[in-house]
């Protein structure tokens, strides 16, 4: 089977994956982060009266016209009306509401004016510029109007959607449920941390670090184990992720070794291979399957190899599976800060972090270390930035275009 470029890849397996049908109701206090399953219309206007953005004092602009510091308007003092309380009385000509921020403004009333803008006394408030109707009083449903589309599904639940929610007497949002997916690491020489590494061991970071971006991508990680190298133990623990998860992601065994088995146990239970590597550096080594309607993302062992393409190519299938309304990746342009001395004879990401200290120009901090092995330098890194296949060695100031992962 030929190779793929990554992003004919990434846009296949997109095309391929589907959200999931479950939802499920979430209390607002655990709903961040979660994945609207339903468009959310608003029920009520926000804020649902008119209100007063300012302490102050509420009066009809009318009589008002004209004042100034040579002649100022003087006007009785009808009622003090704090945020949380109501109003009495209307407002008529010549008089004035003493108002706290938040209250809602009386009716008689068209505008209000700051208390350090007048004169007062426990009776009186005098003016001393003139006001138009509407000054200073914020309208009900200047933020949100009864009957308009809030947010749409498929919208990630932020901070100030949850205060949005509550606003609107939503307690229990209808979300989507995180899609369970398996993760699957394979390799006679894991062991698990905090074991005695002995005999060539190494320890199963793979584990953690895919049950790490799983959860960050709003999945649930289910753990299906660490199988040794043979295509029946390997195609055993599939079998069994199949039956409990809507995807999995595997690592290891999928290069062309004597030991790489993962291929083959696709093969054994019938899953359709759809990529079999890609023209990529790191993470060409891989390979995509479909088996019932569930995709199964196969990895390279190597743990940043690994962690490159699946950012690269993986994660937007993910977040579509989450239900999320724009599953793919945020690109921008960026300028590397530092010399890449390597050629490019295939496509290669550079991974780094963004940095915006430079007025009017995002630049990348490249990682110091590249290689597929190299984990920690990928810690809080936050861009994939794309080398064109064939090209040289890049000067620092050279602009690629670069994959945002999170902000």
């Amino acid at each position: 089977m030929p190779k793929t470029s990554f992003t004919q890849a990434r846009d296949l397996l997109l095309s391929l994956s589907t959200p999931i049908s479950r939802t499920e109701r979430v209390p607002l206090t655990f709903a961040l982060g979660r994945v609207l399953a339903e468009d959310v219309i608003a029920q009520s206007d926000v804020p649902p009266f008119d209100r007063s953005p300012y302490d102050g004092y509420a009066f009809q602009a009318a009589g008002t016209a004209g004042a100034s510091r040579e002649n100022p308007v003087t006007l009785k003092i009808l009622e003090e009306v704090p945020a949380g309380s109501m109003w009495s009385r209307p407002v008529t000509p010549g008089t004035a509401t003493k108002i706290l921020t938040g209250a809602p403004i009386p009716p008689g009333a068209d505008a209000v004016t700051k208390y350090e803008d007048t004169k007062f006394t426990a009776e009186t408030v005098t003016l001393f510029a003139p006001s138009r109707p509407g000054d200073n009083i914020v309208p009900q449903g200047e933020d949100v109007h009864t009957g308009d589309l809030l947010v749409p599904r498929g919208t990630m639940i932020d901070a100030a959607l949850l205060g949005s929610l509550a606003s609107q007497g939503m307690t229990e949002p209808l979300a989507c449920a995180r899609p369970k997916v398996g993760v699957l690491t394979t390799g006679s020489e894991l062991a698990e941390a905090g074991d005695t590494l002995s005999g060539g061991r190494i320890v199963n970071s793979n584990r953690y670090t895919f049950q790490g971006v799983l959860s960050e991508a709003g999945c649930e990680p289910v753990f299906l184990g660490a199988p040794g190298d043979t295509v029946e133990a390997i195609a055993q623990a599939l079998e069994a992720g199949l039956s409990q998860c809507d995807a999995i992601v595997t690592t290891g065994g999928v290069s062309v070794g004597d030991y790489d088995m993962t291929p083959a146990a696709l093969d054994a239970i019938g899953a359709e291979t759809l990529v079999r590597e890609l023209d990529l550096k790191p993470g060409g080594a891989c390979a995509y399957a479909r088996k019932d309607g569930r995709l199964i993302f196969c990895l390279s062992g190597n743990p940043a190899s690994a962690l490159t393409n699946y950012y690269a190519v993986v994660l937007p299938a993910l977040r579509k599976l989450t239900g999320l309304g724009t599953p793919e990746l945020p690109s921008l342009r960026v300028r590397i800060k530092t010399d890449y001395p390597k050629r490019s004879p295939k496509t290669r990401l550079l991974r780094g972090r963004l940095d915006l200290s430079g007025e009017g120009v995002a630049w990348m901090e490249l990682a110091e270390a590249q290689g597929n092995g190299v984990l920690h330098t990928m810690i809080g890194c936050n861009l994939l930035a794309v080398v064109p296949a064939g090209s040289g060695r890049l000067a620092a100031g050279t602009e690629l275009e670069a994959y945002l992962l999170f902000f």
